[in-house]
């Protein structure tokens, strides 16, 4: 499965994992570089993904969403 095809939290389980294999410190050193470097690419994802979903709540709350929501409010 490709790195765009995970989601959210299939990412920060598989980076979970490498934290918990980084930390145990029983990873050979080029293993260790190359697991490091896809948790950098999937710490990545994940910080891109949260900015598009802040980015679409953004757009929400300052369209027409916004006046709808503050009318149902007010009722």
């Amino acid at each position: 499965m490709k790195e765009t095809e995970l989601t959210f939290e299939q990412a920060m389980e598989q980076l979970e994992t490498i934290v918990q294999k980084l930390e145990e410190g029983d990873v050979p050193l080029e293993e260790a570089i190359s697991i490091y470097q896809k948790g950098m690419e999937l710490s990545k994802m994940c910080h891109d993904k949260l900015k598009n979903v802040e980015d679409q709540l953004t757009k929400i709350l300052t369209g027409d969403e916004e006046k709808d929501f503050s009318l149902q409010e007010e009722e």
